[in-house]
Order: structure tokens, then sequence, then C-alpha cells
């Protein structure tokens, strides 16, 4: 959050900056440089979202797709129930369904990661 703020100050001074003139470039290529940084920031994490949608488990063993699910979830930067969804949609249907009918709700990704686990080895 504290980051995300800094990063929404950072652009509004910036801009303020540029169109004052107290902040200037002398390249026009450090100026697109860093115009694309800044803007690659957002695809990059679309694109990590976009593959959320799309991670299955399939012939992966669950070790191996809680892993790639992981690693595409803090690249996302997704969060809480919605990352749960994606998780449940992208395990296979058979261990989707013991999971889903097991005595205590799962609730927290961390609970579906470490059910899925525990489960896979039985």
């Amino acid at each position: 959050m504290y980051r995300k703020n800094w990063q929404i100050y950072e652009r509004k001074n910036t801009m303020k900056d540029l169109k004052s003139g107290s902040l200037s470039y002398i390249i026009a290529r450090d100026f697109l440089s860093d115009l694309e940084e800044e803007f690659s920031r957002g695809d990059n994490k679309m694109k990590k979202v976009a593959e959320l949608k799309k991670i299955k488990q399939e012939e992966k063993t669950i070790e191996e797709f809680v892993q790639e699910f992981k690693q595409t979830t803090r690249e996302s930067k997704y969060e809480g129930r919605l990352s749960v969804e994606k998780f449940k949609r992208g395990i296979n249907e058979v261990i989707r369904r013991k999971l889903i009918e097991t005595e205590r709700p799962l609730r927290s990704i961390k609970q579906w990661y470490e059910q899925v686990v525990n489960l896979d080895k039985y």
C-alpha cells in the first residue's frame, strides 16, 4: 500500500516538475526510457493476471502447480479471495472436489496450498 501511494505521489510530482520546467531531460532517450519503464510496470502486472487465469495443473504434480501459482500470484499482486478462486479453478477436478467437501471450509490461499499438498501425499 505504501509503495503504491509513493508511486502515485512520485508520478504527480514528476508531471508537475515537467510542466513547470524544473525537471528536464537533456537526452530524449533518457526521457523515453523512463516513460517506458513507468508504463511497463502495469503491463507486466496485467500479463501476470492473464497468466493466472490460464494456469492449470493438468499433468503437473501439485507441488509444481503450487510453486508456479505462487510465483505468478506474487508477480501479479493478486491477493485474498481472488487468488483462492483462481487457484481452485486451476487444480484438477478430483482434488478440488475433495477440498470443497472438507468439514472446515478453507478460506485463505495459504490453507488451500497446505491442504492440497497434504491431500496429494495420500
